[in-house]
């Protein structure tokens, strides 16, 4: 079990994760490699007194500590067994995605093969096979985690700590391991159609009419975002903003079922194709490199004209929109876990680059969440990107969930070793 402290070599670099505008320096980093090491290194915190953080990937994070951090990043063993996969707390998406398909099966991964399994499972976080089946949470069969005391403890959907960490993400323990469930799935048709910005009005119609009676198998999205003036990007978008709606499609009849789209303005670039889930990340294409980001969302169970204006009026080349197809499964199957908006229909999220001070990006994105309030029903655990204060990220839970939460927290971390 290596260990780091301010000064030490290795130190910077053991810290470094993908959300890099939430600064933390923590007084010690246990790298872990196994559950033991994760326990002796709960054991050390209670012993001193030092709050305990977590940290695979970085990409979830919302708060920097001074306590001590452990780095899991290394427990990274991924087994599969017929349609369950069993897989450490360092695991990415990307190397169970390529484990199983060589069983013909799949996770419910997320847009991005480089996020981490467990941060994004806990955060309740959902993927391109969503409205079909579901999250990842609700996949889960069994969760390891070590908990404040120390102790190593496997819980199941009958065991109150189960429901805690399935959406309470790490608040009560560390995760050092996650069994789950996989689907047959082997490929899709996916990819995106690229339009203009300035024709986000009725790109944005289109979208809506289409998504709202579309099959359980397609699961969509539409994001406007300022692409870079860069090479590697193909020449129709370069340097332009744009607004592409995505597709992950499990059916067969994939170009008939999006041909309404295709006539809702002039397509820039049209990447939709049938491809094997391996290549699932392409459809997406989130940056891979880590940078500073802050973002927050909103659910809502319609999606009118007033709402769409006001996604149009806020759409600018500084702030990333995205409005996710919610439905389907995700509506009808019982909620795993805590947090979840059942009644939603739909997601909009903001996120922006910081490039010194976050507080102009939160002025910014307020103004559009404040147009959307009144048909707002909460917010979503995994759209809070960056810095949050604990205040804030409780606003993703309903009271109930809140109450039941504070319950367990002083039944499993009565110190609040882990926040």
């Amino acid at each position: 079990m290596l260990t780091f402290r301010p000064g030490d070599d290795g130190y910077a670099e053991e810290i470094a994760g993908f959300q890099t505008s939430v600064a933390t320096h923590p007084a010690v980093v246990v790298a872990a490699e196994n559950a033991d090491d994760v326990a002796a290194a709960v054991k050390y915190a209670a012993e001193h007194d030092l709050p305990v953080a977590v940290q695979a990937t970085g990409h979830g994070l919302t708060a920097g500590t001074d306590g001590l951090l452990i780095s899991t990043r290394r427990m990274t063993a991924v087994e599969i067994d017929a349609k369950t996969a069993r897989v450490g707390a360092g695991v990415r998406w990307g190397a169970v995605i390529e484990a199983a398909a060589k069983h013909g099966l799949a996770p419910l991964s997320g847009s991005s093969p480089d996020v981490g399994v467990v941060g994004y499972t806990l955060s309740g976080g959902f993927g391109l096979m969503a409205r079909r089946y579901g999250r990842a949470a609700d996949h889960v069969r069994a969760i390891e985690v070590v908990t404040a005391d120390g102790e190593f403890r496997t819980v199941t959907p009958r065991d109150d700590l189960f429901w805690a960490l399935l959406g309470g993400r790490a608040g009560f323990g560390v995760v050092t391991a996650l069994e789950f469930g996989l689907v047959e799935v082997t490929e899709l048709y996916g990819g995106g159609l690229y339009f203009d910005a300035a024709d986000l009005p009725a790109v944005l119609r289109a979208w809506r009419t289409w998504a709202v009676t579309a099959p359980d198998e397609l699961t969509t999205s539409i994001a406007v975002v300022a692409l870079p003036d860069l090479p590697f990007l193909p020449e129709p978008i370069r340097g332009k903003h744009v607004a592409n709606v995505r597709i992950a499609y499990l059916g067969e009849d994939g170009d008939t079922l999006v041909e309404p789209l295709r006539t809702a303005a002039p397509v820039l670039l049209d990447t939709l194709k049938r491809l094997p889930y391996t290549d699932s990340g392409s459809i997406a294409s989130d940056p891979p490199h880590p940078h500073p980001y802050h973002g927050t969302n909103a659910t809502v169970e319609v999606l009118n004209d007033a709402m769409l204006a006001a996604v149009v009026e806020h759409a600018n080349p500084e702030t990333v929109l995205i409005i996710d197809r919610l439905g389907g499964e995700l509506t009808r199957r019982p909620v795993t876990g805590v947090g979840w908006d059942s009644a939603a229909e739909f997601v909009v999220r903001a996120l922006s680059v910081v490039e010194d001070d976050v507080d102009p990006i939160r002025r910014a994105h307020a103004k559009l969440f404040d147009a959307l309030a009144p048909w707002s029903t909460g917010r979503l655990l995994p759209f809070l990107y960056g810095e949050h204060s604990a205040a804030d990220l409780a606003t993703a839970f309903p009271a109930g969930d809140r109450a039941r939460l504070k319950q367990l927290k002083a039944k499993y971390d009565p110190a609040g070793r882990f926040g």
